[in-house]
C-alpha cells in the first residue's frame, strides 16, 4: 500500500472515529414518541431525524470526505474525472463500457433504421456527431488516458456513417481550429461554449446548403448578452458546498446568446413559429435542448430556417429520436431535414427501450441490418 493510500486510510478512520462520538452525544436526548410503532418502521425514521436534527453527521461527513479526496488525489465522485488546472471532463469520455463493442453495433443498428424510417417519408437525416470534451482538449486531462474505445471512436463512428450514406459532416477539425480563439467547451462542465454551437451549427449549414436540401426563407439575428459565472454540471460530483465550497473550480463565464426572427427584433417572439409547416426537427441531448448553448438559434441563423426542437436533457440521444418517430408531429406533418445531435461518448453505451413497443424496435434494427447488408453488396461491385 502506497504512503498516500496509508493517509487515505488513517484519515478515514479518524474521521469516521470523531463523527461516531460527536453523533452519540445526541444518544441519551432521544425520546421515543408514544404513537410510534417499532414493526412499520416508524421508530427507525423517528431515530433518524432526532439524530440528523442534533448532529448533521451525513452533511459534513460527505463534505469532509469529499474536500479530502479532491484536495489530496484530485478525485471525485464517480462521474467526473479531474484534470489540470481546474478542468473537469465526464468518465464517460475517458472509462471503458461493459459491452461497449455490443452496444455499438446494436446502436448502429437503430441509426441506419430510423435513417430507412425517415427515407420513407421522404425526410434526410444529418447526423451531427459531438466530439467529446477529451478529445477536443487532451492537454488538461492531467494523468488520465481514455480507454481504448474512445481513442478512436470519434473517426469510427463517422466510417460508419459513410459506410450506410447517411450524412455527416465532421466537426472534430472545425472546432480544433476554433478553440484557439475562444473556448469551445466549458471547463466545468459537459457541454459546448455558445461558440461551440455556432462553428457546429455553420458546419451543419454548410453540408445542408451544399446539398441543397433546403431553401434559406427566413433571416435571423443573434443577441449577445453578458458573461455570468456558470456553475458546470461536473461540479455536482464534488460535493464540497457548503462546508468547502472555496475549493470548488473557479466557475466558468457563460455569455448568453438569444436568435429571434430580423423582423421580430424589438417586438415580441410569439410569431416565431407561426408557420405551420416547420422544414427542420432538431432531434439530440441537452448540446441541443438547454437555451444557455442556443444551439437551436444558432442553427435556425445558419441555415435560415425554422426549427422544432424535439432535444430532451438527460435521455442520451436515441431516446429522443424514437419518440419524435412516433410523434404526431412526424407523423401529420414530416420535416425536410432532421438534423441529429449525438455525442461520439454515446455511441457505446446500452439504452433502456422498455417504454417502444419491442416489435417496433425489431424492426428497426431489422431495417438497419438489411439497409447495411445492400450497402456492403453496393460496395462489392463498384469499379
Amino acid at each position: 500500500m502506497t504512503l498516500h493510500r496509508k493517509l487515505y486510510v488513517a484519515s478515514f478512520l479518524a474521521i469516521l472515529g470523531g463523527l461516531g462520538l460527536g453523533a452519540a452525544r445526541g444518544l441519551p436526548d432521544y425520546a421515543m414518541p408514544a404513537d410510534i410503532g417499532v414493526l412499520d418502521g416508524g421508530l427507525a425514521q423517528s431515530f433518524e431525524s432526532h439524530f440528523n436534527e442534533r448532529f448533521p453527521v451525513k452533511q459534513l461527513g460527505i463534505n469532509l470526505w469529499a474536500a479530502l479526496d479532491y484536495r489530496l488525489f484530485r478525485e471525485g465522485r464517480p462521474g467526473v474525472l479531474v484534470g489540470s488546472r481546474e478542468w473537469l471532463y465526464s468518465d464517460e469520455e475517458i472509462k471503458p463500457v461493459v459491452g461497449g463493442q455490443r452496444h455499438m453495433q446494436e446502436n448502429l443498428e437503430l441509426i441506419r433504421g430510423v435513417r430507412e424510417t425517415l427515407a420513407h417519408q421522404g425526410v434526410q437525416l444529418v447526423m451531427a456527431v459531438v466530439p467529446a470534451k477529451a478529445r477536443l482538449y487532451p492537454e488538461y486531462l492531467g494523468e488520465h488516458r481514455p480507454a481504448g474505445l474512445h481513442t478512436g471512436l470519434y473517426r469510427e463512428f463517422h466510417a460508419a456513417l459513410h459506410a450506410a450514406d447517411i450524412v455527416a459532416p465532421d466537426l472534430l477539425d472545425p472546432l480544433r481550429q476554433g478553440k484557439g480563439r475562444s473556448l469551445v467547451f466549458l471547463r466545468t462542465d459537459t457541454h459546448w461554449t455558445p461558440r461551440g454551437a455556432q462553428i457546429v451549427a455553420h458546419q451543419l449549414a454548410t453540408e445542408v446548403s451544399r446539398r441543397d436540401l433546403l431553401e434559406e426563407t427566413r433571416r435571423f439575428v443573434t443577441e449577445t448578452g453578458e458573461a455570468k459565472p456558470h456553475k458546470g454540471d461536473l461540479t455536482n460530483f464534488l460535493p464540497l458546498a457548503p462546508l468547502f465550497e472555496e475549493l470548488l473550480p473557479q466557475p466558468d463565464l457563460l455569455v448568453q446568446h438569444s436568435t429571434r426572427p430580423a423582423e421580430e427584433v424589438g417586438a415580441g417572439a410569439d410569431a416565431l413559429f407561426a408557420d405551420s409547416q416547420v422544414p427542420v426537427a432538431l432531434v439530440g441531448t441537452s448540446y441541443s435542448a438547454d437555451e444557455r448553448w442556443n444551439f437551436a438559434g444558432a442553427l435556425r441563423q445558419a441555415l435560415g430556417s425554422d426549427l422544432l426542437n424535439f432535444a430532451e436533457d438527460g435521455h442520451g440521444p436515441i431516446l429522443p429520436m424514437l419518440k419524435f418517430l412516433q410523434s404526431e408531429e412526424f407523423k401529420n406533418a414530416p420535416p425536410q431535414v432532421v438534423i441529429w445531435e449525438f455525442p461520439e461518448r454515446y455511441l457505446p453505451m446500452a439504452n433502456d427501450l422498455k417504454e417502444f413497443d419491442a416489435g417496433w424496435i425489431a424492426q428497426l434494427r431489422a431495417a438497419g441490418g438489411q439497409d447495411q447488408l445492400a450497402d456492403n453488396q453496393r460496395r462489392q461491385v463498384r469499379p
